[in-house]
């Protein structure tokens, strides 16, 4: 949520401002919908009565916190505060789509995983953080608003960074990017490239898939969208969330683009006819190759399956129960294949004359893909 130049001083100052940001948010929309202030409970769940009276606790002492500051913060917290009044005062809401947008919220969160730590004993307090988190990102971002599995996704900022303020900014600039992932549209392109990767890296296992009218890839709905959070240990889940939020392996990165460069040099002074360079898809993102991974080391299980029903049934079992160093080196395995058939038969082949800039081709190519 920082600028990545910004300073520890200038980081100190803008998170005074996320936070008087924050609550301008919250609480223009808490105005719009008083009712919706609290969740409603129909008092079945003593868990969640039990969480209603420690978020009002919490919500004292942080009003008091506030209130505690030297004079001086005070005054620059209430200069803030008339700046984002100012940047949110022509904001509107849509009352009956923020009200369907609450109603689901207010479903979902209470299925959020309540066996974590996190959201156990006074714990239980952070199921309503998380809510007013969603609440505030779906107000203000009418456009994408608030679809199932966000929930579990937002959960993943708030119990690592265990702050409000931290979580809504932090998952709102993650949404910039994957926002998509969330309309139908866009996660039906992504489970279609999912099985584009599949028949580049097999065809066999691609075909059986197809000819079973399997095609459609569904099975691979849940890990695409909430990042594999089910199928490894959750201390793994969240590292591997991790690694796919940074983008170290992508096929869009500065390194590969080096690459590229090298290989179309070596390209231009091969003196022997070829063939035009395939080219990558950059489309192909590393979570796709993670996903690649699973699906071919159970591919014989995979080949088993006649029908759907056996094939959600199959990866059902999965849930918990993968290795995550194991599927890394696979997934980074497929990858660095993927990137080495596109280019490594081309330099073999025509660019023999010219081993000294191969070499050092190769040597930028595999350095890529080194484990650390």
């Amino acid at each position: 949520m920082y600028p990545c130049g910004s300073t520890a001083l200038e980081r100190s100052l803008m998170q005074e401002q996320f936070f008087v940001r924050y609550q301008v948010m919250k609480r223009k929309w808490q105005q719009f919908l008083p009712s919706a202030v609290q969740i409603h409970l129909n008092g079945t769940d003593a868990e969640l009565v039990s969480a209603v009276r420690y978020f009002d606790q919490r919500e004292t002492e942080v009003h008091q916190q506030v209130q505690d500051h030297s004079e001086e913060v005070r005054e620059r917290l209430a200069f803030l505060e008339l700046q984002a009044q100012i940047l949110y005062e022509r904001v509107s809401f849509d009352q009956e789509e923020l009200q369907e947008a609450i109603r689901i919220i207010n479903k979902d969160v209470p299925r959020t995983n309540r066996d974590l730590s996190y959201y156990q004993n006074e714990g239980l307090g952070n199921l309503l953080v998380l809510r007013d988190i969603l609440i505030t990102y779906a107000a203000f971002h009418p456009e994408v608003s608030y679809a199932q599995g966000m929930n579990d996704l937002c959960s993943r900022f708030l119990e690592v960074l265990d702050s409000e303020v931290d979580t809504f900014w932090s998952f709102s600039c993650y949404m910039e990017k994957f926002s998509r992932d969330f309309r139908a549209d866009g996660l039906h392109r992504k489970i279609e490239l999912e099985a584009a990767l599949l028949k580049e890296l097999d065809p066999q296992l691609y075909a059986h898939l197809v000819n079973d009218n399997m095609e459609s890839f569904t099975f691979c709905h849940r890990w695409l969208l909430l990042g594999f959070q089910r199928e490894f240990e959750h201390s793994d889940a969240l590292r591997l969330f991790e690694i796919l939020s940074c983008d170290h392996l992508e096929l869009i990165t500065q390194q590969v683009d080096r690459a590229r460069y090298q290989e179309r040099l070596a390209q231009k002074y091969c003196t022997e006819d070829s063939t035009e360079l395939q080219a990558f898809n950059n489309d192909f993102t590393f979570e796709l190759f993670i996903c690649a991974a699973i699906l071919l080391e159970n591919r014989e299980s995979l080949l088993q399956c006649r029908d759907d029903v056996q094939l959600i049934h199959f990866t059902s079992s999965l849930q918990g129960k993968l290795d995550l160093n194991s599927t890394l080196r696979k997934a980074e395995h497929h990858f660095y294949n993927y990137c080495k058939r596109c280019a490594w038969d081309f330099m073999n082949g025509c660019c023999r004359a010219n081993r000294n800039k191969q070499e050092d081709f190769f040597y930028q190519l595999r350095s890529l893909f080194v484990l650390r």
